[in-house]
């Protein structure tokens, strides 16, 4: 078909220039720093490039088709996340001179028992966040070609892999950067596009979004389902259906009453033109609640501010983007980094929040079978049928990959980075050994469950990261008090309650009840990690840091001082031309 051909070679291409940038780097030192020699406007477009991820550019359009104004907070907090990560963490960050939040941790508190903790919380992080994007990668080739999901999962292992092993973080960070301009125009065309087309439809379709109604099918459709789903619809209809309605076997036209009805898979659903189309449990079930904040029962107002927390907070934890900022040459590049950031992610997000305003109009059925984060890539065939449509969703569904490639790429560079350091001897070729193993448990996560929004899945990552590493940080930061035994118990408590909380949500095993509970804790574990630190840090005050003054000051004293210290970039690769990653120079580490 046209739109798979174009679809293949938009990902070749893509993944040629991917790796062919890639070979860019050929110094040791460009290894994890880049050689520190990136300025702020090409470390804030690869920042943007790699935290765009499949929640950004699938998940926040889907649910905004799926909870309207309500998945408002999403991008949001994608986006302010960066502001306490300017105030609190950034400059201090890259004035500490590590590599990663494992060498930070010994570096402040000298623990070699808190970097192992810090270890595992960043492994899981990154594998938590690993997990949307392979799923988004296999919705996308499904969506287009109709190959299994774990097909675009396989593809998008195969092309972050070899990207890092053919190059390192300078050639990843012009990778990445790259990656941003391909994701903003990938998006911005079609949306620019089909916001004129939108203008020219009739007055009536554009204004029923804002009417006490249900979505409406514009033609004949029919739905076949690939999940079981739990329909519901605010009035009595009628529904032709071939299958296994409410536990029964249908075939033709089948009273529905208002409330909650269960469809089995493979059960086939027929709309006429203009049917009310109802909605899987959770949506908005009528477009004047989905323009209206809070008036969907899916989203509680204490779900709500627990998300706020946790989007604000977790960007302070994620691995991936705080080791974007080693690359910095200084703390004030590493400011002037972030506030690039800002700007680059508030346009971007513009685009996907109306994508999911042009998708309740144009691709409804989305809403009754659930797979809403499809959303934009169906959207342009359905608005534009012919070759207009095609071209923009062979656009879009090429944006996509890069999505999953960039943020990927991020999240394993960051894995293997620790796994090499602090589990492998630290070898380049343990390295690039980590980044093979590190893929095992995502991808064998993602064959297994696949049930989670691509937005809401980030979410739970972001949940771990503000309440395990975000308090370390912070305190860590600004706190002479922290000791390692109030780290440590800090981080497991809150950390640890917020991934027992999300483990089981991510997994799709809870009722509708649980898993809005415990699918955003951080209103709750992130108060608790912080709390912890500090009682437990002020029973253990004898083991506060000898030098603690000298370690502060160092991250808190202007650039121009010149009191900060990195580590000498001319020893990596001292050791046969594949030596063990210095540790930061004046850190504790023990073995």
């Amino acid at each position: 078909m046209p739109e798979q051909a174009g679809f293949y070679g938009a990902m070749v291409v893509i993944a040629a220039a991917t790796m062919l940038t890639g070979l860019y780097g050929s110094k040791t030192s460009d290894f994890l720093v880049a050689s520190r020699a990136l300025g702020p406007r090409w470390n804030a477009a690869a920042i943007s490039g790699e935290y765009l991820s499949a929640a950004s550019f699938l998940g926040i359009a889907g649910l905004v088709l799926k909870g309207g104004v309500d998945a408002l907070w999403y991008p949001v907090g994608f986006t302010a996340g960066y502001v306490a990560l300017l105030l609190f963490v950034a400059a201090p960050l890259r004035r500490s001179g590590v590599y990663t939040l494992p060498d930070f941790a010994e570096a402040r508190l000298g623990s070699v028992g808190l970097r192992r903790v810090c270890t595992v919380f960043v492994i899981v992080i990154g594998w938590l966040y690993l997990v949307p994007q392979m799923q988004g990668g296999g919705l996308t080739l499904h969506a287009v070609t109709g190959q299994p999901m774990w097909v675009g999962a396989a593809v998008v292992m195969v092309i972050v892999t070899l990207n890092i092993y053919t190059g390192w973080m300078r050639s990843i960070t012009i990778v990445q950067a790259f990656q941003y301009w391909i994701k903003l125009t990938a998006l911005a065309i079609p949306v620019f596009v089909l916001l004129i087309h939108n203008a020219g439809e009739d007055p009536g379709l554009r204004n029923s979004l804002g009417a006490s109604a249900p979505p409406t099918f514009s033609h004949a459709t029919d739905i076949t389902l690939d999940h079981d789903v739990v329909l519901e619809v605010a009035a009595p209809m009628l529904v032709r259906a071939v299958g296994i309605e409410d536990g029964q076997r249908v075939n033709g036209i089948v009273p529905w009453g208002a409330g909650e009805h269960r469809v089995a898979k493979n059960t086939r659903l027929h709309f006429d033109a203009g049917s009310r189309a109802p909605v899987v449990r959770g949506a908005a079930l009528d477009n004047d609640k989905w323009m209206r904040p809070l008036a969907n029962g899916g989203h509680p107002l204490l779900a709500t501010y627990s998300l706020i927390v946790a989007l604000l907070l977790g960007t302070m934890g994620l691995p991936h983007v705080l080791g974007r900022y080693y690359t910095d040459p200084d703390g004030r590049a590493a400011r002037r980094t972030t506030l690039l950031v800002l700007s680059l992610l508030g346009v971007f997000y513009l685009f996907p929040m109306v994508s999911g305003w042009l998708a309740r109009l144009y691709v409804p059925e989305l809403l009754v079978n659930g797979n809403t984060d499809a959303a934009l890539l169906l959207l342009p065939r359905a608005a534009l049928p012919g070759w207009p449509g095609l071209l923009l969703g062979g656009l879009i569904a090429a944006g996509a990959f890069a999505a999953f490639v960039s943020a990927a790429t991020g999240l394993m560079v960051s894995i293997g980075g620790v796994l090499s350091t602090d589990v492998l001897p630290g070898r380049l070729r343990d390295f690039r050994a980590a980044t093979a193993a590190a893929w095992s448990v995502p991808l064998a996560f993602v064959l297994a469950v696949s049930s989670l929004d691509l937005a809401q899945g980030v979410g739970l990552a972001f949940a771990v990261a503000a309440s395990s590493i975000c308090p370390m940080l912070v305190l860590g930061i600004w706190w002479r008090g922290l000791t390692d035994v109030g780290a440590v118990a800090g981080i497991l408590a809150g950390g640890g309650l917020a991934f027992a909380a999300v483990l089981p949500a991510a997994a799709g095993v809870l009722s509708p009840g649980w898993q809005a509970m415990l699918a955003q804790p951080a209103l709750f574990t992130v108060p608790l990690a912080f709390l912890t630190m500090v009682v437990v840090s002020n029973h253990t005050s004898d083991r506060v840091p000898a030098d603690v003054s000298r370690i502060l000051l160092r991250l808190h004293a202007p650039d121009r001082l010149g009191l900060s210290e990195d580590r000498d970039l001319d020893q990596l690769g001292a050791r046969a031309g594949m030596a063990a990653l210095p540790r930061m120079r004046g850190g504790r580490h023990r073995r």
